[in-house]
């Protein structure tokens, strides 16, 4: 079985030793190997530093984000290679859209970005933040901020759940802010991520040393991470939590960015009875949330927070929706859902779906048996939609096992404020959302929600149409979340460019804070 490559050092990297195998996720037949045996952590790193960071910062923003551009289109030509690798890794073809498809128009946006909002010529290499402050009396001292690349490498450690859009949404911000990236992704879909990183190779278009991928295990990597690093995490809490104080990491102090799981909830309001719009909007939204990618999302809904008179109307109107997906091989037609990453994140759901039970009931699904369309079911990574009630609000679980693939929990709430409380028991997350046409309702409970929450999402009559939906991450707002949701934030349009920049505070008379800012000092 042929090993998968790393790319270090602006040469192809084949592993020493056999690897780890990497499974089809609908056949479970082994489609290759990875490891990182033999990759050079710290070369690389030094690489990154010494030939990628000087050869973006000799660029301006303007011509940065023209590599984006160029990116951007040469991959949306590609779509098509990529969705049929992303088949092997248990997705739909809505499911590889939303992946690849998003995270290309990620790259296209931040090539917006910096046409739109970075400096070009002269004043395009440093970005100036903010307008001078007068520091004296006869305006002969002023002070300002100007925000300059840091000199070292976007350390990205990513999830398998999106191969391709979680390395390009970290990419491209980097790579406008003049950072090179180097891409360390999830082993058990890292077949996607690889073809990802030898088209954007083949294309010729980043310059030396701007992206290195390890395919495999980190190894050693973040014993070399210094000062002038980032390192980017995207997976489980108790994962970050690990890296966050690897020694590396602690005694440089080195920037340290999470986007870890959390229990996101999804509240009815209580104008949104059987027969109203919003409450067709919400089951409509539960379903997508759990069937999209599997339930595979680290934004999907977990908790669907009811107002305990319409329990039962939503749990049967949300499993009669479920009992009409189709769960099976993504290459046949008539399947809604495909199978889950691996047959060990199965049993990783099978696990917390067990922990669930212990207060809740299922209503819909069986987590020991599915029919899957055109596979078998036991050898492919096949899960059917799982949805469970618990009539106990105060019990424990539902607001803290999260399992990951496509499964939800009804709870039920008495109050506005018993809402936002359940809500908040998920001690910080990616998501939030609430479905309702009560816009006094709407604005207590957003702000009630927001300390805890990283986007909270509103949907009525009037936005339904052009809601890209709650679970779906966009790059011009954040991404990310307060406590166990890692406590970070990525994209953000320019703010996510800045997060790889340091910010300085210049002092100075008017002639020579013009000279540095490159601006008139007014």
């Amino acid at each position: 079985m042929s090993a998968l490559r790393s790319y270090v050092q602006d040469r192809w990297h084949t592993p020493d030793d056999e690897g780890v195998p990497v499974h089809h996720a609908v056949t479970g037949e082994e489609i290759a190997r990875a490891s990182s045996a033999g990759v050079d952590m710290a070369a690389a790193l030094r690489h990154a530093r010494t030939v990628g960071g000087p050869e973006l910062r000799s660029l301006s923003f303007r011509q940065r984000a023209d590599l984006l551009t160029e990116l951007g289109t040469y991959l949306r030509g590609h779509r098509e290679e990529l969705y049929a690798v992303s088949a092997t890794t248990g997705a739909t073809l809505y499911d590889s859209k939303y992946d690849i498809d998003g995270g290309i128009r990620v790259v296209q946006a931040y090539a917006e970005t910096g046409r739109r909002e970075l400096p070009d010529g002269d004043e395009g290499l440093v970005f100036t933040e903010g307008p001078q402050v007068s520091l004296s009396r006869d305006g002969t001292f002023l002070g300002g901020h100007i925000c300059t690349p840091i000199r070292g490498a976007a350390v990205q450690i990513n999830a398998y759940n999106f191969p391709v859009w979680a390395p390009l949404e970290k990419l491209a911000p980097a790579l406008l802010a003049g950072v090179p990236s180097l891409v360390k992704p999830a082993t058990p879909t890292c077949q996607l991520t690889s073809r990802l990183i030898e088209l954007i190779v083949e294309s010729g278009l980043l310059p030396p040393g701007t992206l290195q991928f390890v395919c495999g295990g980190a190894g050693d990597l973040l014993d070399h991470v210094t000062e002038q690093d980032l390192v980017s995490f995207t997976g489980s809490a108790a994962t970050a939590e690990r890296l966050r104080t690897h020694p590396g990491v602690v005694r440089q102090a080195v920037r340290f960015n999470a986007e870890a799981d959390s229990v996101n909830c999804s509240v009815l309001g209580p104008d949104a009875t059987p027969g109203t719009p919003e409450f067709v909007l919400y089951v409509d939204q539960l379903v997508t949330e759990m069937t999209v990618k599997a339930g595979q999302k680290c934004t999907a809904i977990r908790r669907a927070l009811v107002p305990a008179e319409l329990l039962d109307a939503v749990s049967e109107a949300t499993a009669a929706r479920l009992a009409e997906v189709v769960v099976g091989d993504p290459a046949d037609p008539t399947v809604r859902m495909g199978a889950l990453a691996g047959v060990g994140q199965r049993e990783e759901v099978r696990r917390s779906v067990k922990a669930l039970l212990d207060s809740a009931r299922l209503v819909s699904g069986d987590p020991d048996r599915v029919d899957a369309r055109s596979a078998d079911a036991e050898r492919g990574a096949f899960l059917s939609p799982l949805l469970l009630r618990c009539d106990d609000p105060g019990a424990t679980a539902p607001h803290e096992v999260e399992a990951f693939g496509p499964v939800s929990t009804l709870v039920p709430y008495t109050s506005r404020e018993h809402a936002v409380f359940l809500a908040a028991r998920g001690r910080g997350s990616l998501a939030g959302s609430v479905v309702t046409g009560d816009r006094a309702f709407a604005r207590e409970f957003v702000l009630g929600l927001a300390p805890w929450h990283g986007r909270i999402l509103v949907l009525d009559t009037e936005s339904a149409q052009a809601s890209t939906g709650h679970g779906s991450p966009l790059p011009a707002l954040i991404h990310g979340g307060p406590g166990r949701a890692g406590g970070g934030e990525e994209m953000g349009g320019l703010r996510g460019v800045l997060h790889h920049m340091q910010r300085t505070a210049v002092q100075g008379g008017p002639g020579a804070l013009s000279a540095i800012l490159g601006r008139a000092a007014d």
